[in-house]
C-alpha cells in the first residue's frame, strides 16, 4: 500500500465515516478512531507503513497547533471575563483527575509510580469539541452553560502543564536514580524544562508579533503563523523542552501583546480540519489490538477514576467559589468527554517510554472511545438537570 493512496483513503473515507456515524449521534472523533482501527495494520491494512511511522511527526505538528490555540485562552481579557469560579473549577477538576488516577493505579493496582503519574496526567484532559457540540445541538443557554464553556476552554491547557511536569518526573523516576539525589534532579530538570519552554515560546511570540506588521495577505499570515509554530516545536525538540508548553507560551504571549493578534489563531481554521482527521485516524491505526486483553483492569480503573476525579474536583471548585447550586451539583458531568489532547500526550508518552508506550497508548485509545460514547450523554444529562436545555 503506497503512502499517497493511503492519504487519499484516510481523507475520503474519514469524511464519509464521520457523516454516517453522525446520523447515529456518534461524535466525529469516535468515527475517526474506529475508522483508524478498521483500516489499520491489524485489520484491513489500508494504511501504509510510511504513514504509521510518521505518526510521531504528525502528532507533534497537530499538538503544536492545538497548544498554540490553547494559549489564546490565557489573555488578560479572557481571565477578566471568565471570573474566579471558572478558574477555580477548571484547575481543581484537572488536578482531581490527575491525583485520583495516579493514586488508584499506584496503590490499588500496584503500578510503578512513573507509569501511574503518566496515566494520571493524561486523565486530566477534556474534549472541548464534544461538549460544545452537545451545547449547540440542544441550544443550551444560561449561567451553567457559560461556566461549562469557560471550564472546557481552559481544561486542556492545565492538562498540558500537568503532563509536561509529570513527564519530566516520570523520566527521572524511570532512571532509578539514587534516593538521595532523585528529588533534587527531578525538580531541577522539571523546572529547567518548564522555564526554558516558556522563554522559548515567549521569544518567538515577540518575534511573530513584530513580523505581523509586514503581513499583507491571508496567505502571508498563514505562512508566518505555521512557520512560528513549527520553529517553536523544532527548537523545543532540539533543546529537550516541552513542545506543548513552548507553543502554548507562544500563543499566550502573542495574544497579550496586541488584541488584534486574534488573526494568527483564526487563520489556522482554514487548514486544521484535515490535520485533525489524519491525527485521529492514525491514533486508531496505532492501536495494538493484541494488547487489549491485558489492559482490562487498568482501562476500567482509569475510566472510573477520571470521572470521579473530575466530578469531585469540579464540585469542590464550585463550592469554594460559591457559585450557583446547579453548577455545584452537575458541572463535573459535563467534563467527561476526552479525545484530542489525551490522545496526543499519550502518543508522546508512547515515544518517550518505548518499553510501556504501546500499553499506555492502547489503554488511552480504548478509554477515549468509551469516553466519547458516554461523554456526550453525560453532558446532556448535566445541561438538562441544570434546566438550560430548550425543549
Amino acid at each position: 500500500m503506497n503512502t499517497i493512496f493511503s492519504l487519499g483513503i484516510i481523507l475520503l473515507v474519514g469524511l464519509f465515516a464521520a457523516k454516517l456515524l453522525h446520523q447515529l449521534k456518534f461524535p466525529a472523533v469516535t468515527a475517526y478512531l474506529l475508522l483508524g482501527i478498521i483500516i489499520g495494520p491489524h485489520l484491513l491494512n489500508l494504511v501504509s507503513p510510511g504513514i504509521i511511522n510518521s505518526s510521531g511527526l504528525i502528532s507533534n505538528i497537530v499538538l503544536s497547533i492545538i497548544a498554540f490555540g490553547l494559549g489564546q485562552n490565557f489573555s488578560r481579557e479572557h481571565f477578566r471575563k471568565i471570573g474566579k469560579s471558572v478558574l477555580t473549577i477548571s484547575i481543581l477538576e484537572a488536578v482531581g483527575a490527575w491525583l485520583l488516577v495516579t493514586l488508584a493505579l499506584f496503590f490499588i493496582l500496584k503500578q510503578q509510580l512513573y507509569l501511574a503519574l503518566l496515566f494520571g496526567s493524561i486523565g486530566a484532559a477534556t474534549a472541548p469539541a464534544a461538549t460544545v457540540l452537545v451545547i449547540r445541538e440542544y441550544k443550551a443557554r444560561g449561567t451553567f452553560t457559560n461556566t461549562l464553556l469557560g471550564v472546557v476552554a481552559l481544561d486542556d491547557a492545565w492538562c498540558l502543564i500537568i503532563f509536561s511536569v509529570s513527564l519530566a518526573i516520570a523520566r527521572a523516576l524511570s532512571l532509578h536514580l539514587g534516593a538521595n539525589i532523585l528529588l533534587l534532579k527531578v525538580f531541577l530538570h522539571t523546572f529547567s524544562q518548564i522555564i526554558g519552554a516558556f522563554l522559548l515560546g515567549g521569544a518567538i511570540g515577540i518575534l511573530l508579533n513584530w513580523l505581523g506588521r509586514f503581513v499583507k495577505t491571508r496567505a502571508d499570515l498563514l505562512i508566518i503563523t505555521l512557520s512560528a509554530i513549527l520553529l517553536t516545536a523544532g527548537v523545543s525538540i532540539l533543546l529537550d523542552l516541552s513542545v506543548l508548553l513552548a507553543n502554548m507560551a507562544l500563543g499566550a504571549v502573542l495574544i497579550n501583546l496586541k488584541k488584534h493578534n486574534y488573526g494568527f489563531f483564526d487563520i489556522l481554521h482554514s487548514i486544521d480540519t484535515p490535520l485533525f482527521l489524519f491525527f485521529f485516524v492514525l491514533a486508531g491505526a496505532n492501536l495494538e489490538i493484541s494488547l487489549l486483553p491485558e489492559i482490562g483492569a487498568i482501562a476500567i480503573t482509569y475510566f472510573v477514576f477520571v470521572i470521579i476525579g473530575k466530578v469531585a474536583g469540579a464540585s469542590l471548585g464550585a463550592y469554594l467559589s460559591k457559585t450557583i447550586p446547579s453548577v455545584k451539583k452537575y458541572i463535573g458531568f459535563g467534563l467527561i468527554p476526552q479525545a484530542g489532547v489525551a490522545l496526543g500526550v499519550a502518543l508522546i508518552a508512547k515515544a518517550s517510554f518505548p518499553e510501556v508506550g504501546n500499553f499506555i497508548f492502547t489503554t488511552v485509545v480504548t478509554a477515549t472511545i468509551i469516553f466519547e460514547l458516554v461523554g456526550p450523554f453525560a453532558t446532556r444529562f448535566a445541561l438538562r438537570k441544570a434546566g438550560e436545555i430548550r425543549e
